[in-house]
């Protein structure tokens, strides 16, 4: 195939989505609110202007993840279900089961009342976002588009161009939830390949506590794209943590990106799994906008056979005395890559700065490939900063030592494995939330390595 081909798929791509959202105008979004659809136009402009990015060379940011999979196929706007198309065995699949707390969830890109759970929270909305839209929200119109950049990443402005539905989420001030909120995004197989733009906004006012859980899950043997955005508000002294797990089919694309500002004295812990996809990106940046603020990200990814995840993580610090901590762990199998870029910027002026950044990956197989390169920005004098990274087949000498003690080789394999991604999973603060993604881990290593405890 001559590149002038390519070239051509590229652009028959665009022209592609350029005439989808010509039809959503034709069928409704122009008649939305002014703001709403200027927001979309601007975003089908600027997208139509940036095309997809390529792994050429110069483009640091996807240099390792080749996106020509999404890029030269012409995915559809799946039309929306006339009845629920995620029966209780499914739904059971991915729902957090009996917390008591908000969920919302949406199948294909769209909210579905009949399967979502609403209980009364008094000043608290957790809203589909096309009825926040409609309701005319003030804080939805104050923040939506305002953090998650749509100028200089294609992605964020074709999700914007096509948003239509998602969640959204505001604790109002001095508001704690005791149980979390879990925002369910299904995808379904279709006769042809889908693509949905899920948005998340989420605000938490000044001193609010929350916990949310977003959830990607879909079905395996189907190819369908998810190219999700998130914007996340934390107010002053609030304490926000955020759980994203993505568990879609082995044949799925999923493109996200999470933008997080992070005022006064308040805190951001999230929590990143990521179990399926053949290609994943997550694009994740917090900007600590105000002193004495502080985040800990964290991150695991378990791939095996031809998956491919990229973690682009960036923590940018804008003001004195803020503090960082980033730890992100992979275990690959088969002929998997993960992909690690994390940038620390210390802005100048923001002394004190306290900044950790550390990514680690285990090899479980000869053919599997780690990128990792964590990077610091520092234009400011007085701050602490540290990084590190690591890659590497499991220790014999530990694997010998067990199997010397009587375990057979895949008990002390699936023991070692365990002990490295400990770290991360027992650091969950909730029990629920431990112990789910501890059974996640759980099955995904028995696959690998199988479920042998003997000794030998």
């Amino acid at each position: 195939m001559t590149l002038s081909t390519l070239v051509a798929e590229e652009q028959e791509v665009l022209e592609h989505y350029l005439r989808a959202f010509g039809a959503l105008e034709r069928n409704g979004a122009a008649r939305d609110g002014s703001w709403v659809a200027a927001l979309r136009r601007s975003a089908m402009a600027r997208f139509s202007r940036l095309g997809f990015p390529t792994a050429r060379r110069g483009n640091e940011e996807w240099k390792y993840t080749d996106i020509r999979p999404i890029a030269r196929r012409p995915f559809q706007l799946p039309l929306p279900p006339g009845s629920p198309a995620v029966g209780a065995a499914e739904l059971a699949a991915f729902a957090l089961g009996p917390t008591g707390g908000s969920r919302l969830v949406f199948v294909d890109g769209r909210y579905q009342e009949q399967l979502s759970s609403r209980p009364s929270l008094p000043g608290v909305s957790v809203l589909s976002l096309a009825e926040a839209l409609t309701s005319g929200a003030d804080t939805v119109q104050e923040h939506l588009g305002r953090y998650a950049d749509c100028d200089t990443h294609a992605f964020t402005a074709l999700n914007t161009a096509f948003l239509h539905d998602g969640a959204f989420v505001h604790i109002p001030q001095g508001t704690t939830l005791d149980k979390p909120v879990h925002l369910l995004f299904l995808s379904t197989a279709h006769a042809q390949d889908t693509a949905t733009h899920p948005r998340v906004l989420i605000v938490a006012g000044e001193g609010a506590r929350a916990t949310v859980v977003e959830t990607y899950g879909g079905p395996s043997g189907a190819d369908y794209f998810t190219n999700a955005v998130a914007e996340v508000v934390v107010g002053p002294g609030a304490d926000l943590t955020y759980y994203k797990e993505q568990r879609q089919g082995e044949r799925a694309f999923h493109v996200t990106t999470t933008q997080v500002v992070v005022g006064r004295e308040a805190t951001f812990s999230s929590f990143n799994l990521d179990l399926g996809g053949a290609l994943a990106r997550n694009n994740l940046n917090v900007a600590m906008d105000d002193e004495r603020g502080a985040c800990a990200l964290r991150g695991l990814y378990l791939m095996g056979g031809a998956q491919h995840v990229d973690n682009q993580v960036i923590i940018e610090h804008a003001r004195p005395y803020t503090t960082s901590r980033e730890l992100y762990k992979g275990v690959l199998n088969g002929r998997s890559r993960a992909v690690f870029h994390g940038s620390i910027i210390v802005h100048k002026g923001a002394r004190k700065v306290d900044a950790e950044q550390v990514d680690k990956n285990l090899l479980l197989s000869d053919e599997a490939e780690a990128d990792t390169k964590p990077a610091f920005w520092i234009y400011c004098d007085d701050v602490k900063c540290r990084h590190g990274a690591a890659c590497g087949q499991m220790d014999e000498n530990a694997l010998f030592y067990l199997r010397s003690r009587g375990l057979t080789e895949p008990a002390a394999r699936r023991l070692l494995t365990r002990a490295f991604v400990s770290e991360l999973v027992e650091g969950i603060a909730s029990e629920t939330l431990r112990d789910r993604v501890d059974g996640l881990v759980e099955a995904r290593l028995s696959s690998w390595l199988g479920d042998d405890e003997a000794v030998g």
